[in-house]
């Protein structure tokens, strides 16, 4: 069920930051590839949201003489949305039963009771769709469909992080077109940039009078340069970019930043030495609250570094990747608390657990069983089962003793 931004109270919005020549900017000038047959767009950006809640205690000391928190904001992550053409197929016969072409928001609706349960919903699309021009393409090269960003919003989400490896996939004709679609149906993103001006401006998520931020950077794009006119097109991971970003978010008013990281060793559940080594850099950073990782298409642990979460990956949440370990995903629920003057702070962190039905339409299914479906389709509470188990095993594997979330 989609709920609209403006019932839910979170608003998103584009910091017009006035900055000079920036790490990533090449200036204020619009996105345009004659190659791709764009035209001059103009500066004009939209609008974002944001909030949330999770429950794991966080174990800092605070002063007996500080004013107990009177905000509290409950936001929820997902994982690696990929438009496999399997997926698309789901995606058509499940838009057949309602007059549409495709319908995504139907694959994503069993984790209704868990988006609408938050006050900000952010999700990773990792695959652009198709530009004017660009036929529909899955694995290895993915032109998705439009009406992805359309599921995603039905779904109840209130934005996404873009930059991943495959940003570039369908040029930057099928990134504009990524963007533009994602405005046209009032959701935020990050990540990804069609000038330099909005590469440069934070991403802030209001939820009531309550401004979130939310960054997002890739470690490369499969082998495709960003166009030497365009090097803002999309961010590449990069601490000191992500100190000067978080330093801008902050001066905008952010009282929480949080950081999506596309990054990692494919397949493989233990982070590896450079995610390592990026964590501990990125936690180190002044003003970032929430480290958010994807890419490896497996869930991977949660650790708390040096007093910062960071949640390594979140595995997929859609696609139609066939591997047990693949088709296990993780959907997070962050809680954070503060004073309304001042900062906020993640307090507790909880899992939602998911199992990607591919023979029953690709379906997303929470694996907790308070918020199981009642139609499991081609699942098997057993099947079920066992994912969660195999989840948590990986969740906790670093002793954060993360909890299921439970509504």
């Amino acid at each position: 069920m989609h709920r609209s931004p403006g019932p839910r109270g979170v608003r998103a919005v584009i910091v017009a930051a006035v900055l000079a020549v920036g790490a990533c900017s090449g200036g204020g000038h619009p996105l345009s590839d004659a190659a791709d047959g764009l035209g001059t767009r103009g500066s004009e950006q939209p609008a974002a949201t944001a909030a949330a809640e999770g429950a794991v205690p966080a174990t800092a000391a605070t002063s007996t003489t500080a004013p107990p928190p009177d905000v509290e904001v409950t936001l929820a992550f997902g994982g690696d949305i990929l438009t496999h053409t399997p997926v698309n197929s789901s995606a058509v016969r499940a838009g057949a039963a309602a007059g549409l072409d495709y319908d995504f928001g139907a694959l994503l609706a069993p984790m209704e009771p868990v988006i609408a349960g938050v006050d900000l919903a952010l999700c990773h699309l990792e695959a652009p769709i198709a530009g004017e021009g660009q036929s529909i393409t899955g694995y290895p090269s993915f032109h998705g469909p439009p009406a992805v960003v359309d599921g995603i919003a039905a779904a109840g989400y209130d934005g996404c992080s873009t930059a991943s490896n495959h940003s570039l996939d369908a040029g930057l004709t099928g990134l504009v077109a990524t963007l533009d679609r994602f405005d046209a149906v009032g959701l935020g993103h990050t990540g990804t940039a069609r000038s330099g001006q909005e590469a440069a401006a934070p991403r802030l998520y209001e939820v009531g009078a309550t401004p979130i931020a939310h960054l997002s950077y890739t470690y490369g794009f499969n082998g495709y340069r960003l166009p030497d006119d365009a090097p803002w097109a999309a961010n590449l991971i990069d601490v000191d970019r992500i100190a000067a970003d978080t330093r801008t978010a902050r001066d905008a008013g952010a009282r929480l930043v949080v950081v999506s990281l596309h990054w990692g060793s494919e397949y493989r559940h233990e982070p590896d030495a450079q995610q390592e080594e990026w964590a501990r850099a990125v936690t180190a950073v002044e003003g970032v609250d929430l480290v958010i990782g994807h890419h490896a298409h497996v869930v991977q642990p949660i650790e708390r570094i040096d007093g910062t979460w960071v949640v390594f990956g979140l595995g997929n949440q859609l696609s139609n990747q066939p591997e047990t370990t693949s088709r296990d995903g993780l959907t997070v629920v962050v809680t954070a608390r503060g004073r309304s003057d001042g900062p906020l702070a993640v307090t507790d962190v909880a899992a939602v657990p998911t199992w990607v039905d591919r023979t029953g339409g690709h379906r997303v299914l929470p694996t907790v069983p308070s918020l199981r479906p009642d139609d499991l389709g081609d699942a098997t509470a057993g099947d079920l089962d066992a994912s969660l188990v195999r989840t948590m095993q990986v969740v906790n594997s670093r002793g954060a003793e993360v909890p299921l979330y439970d509504r």
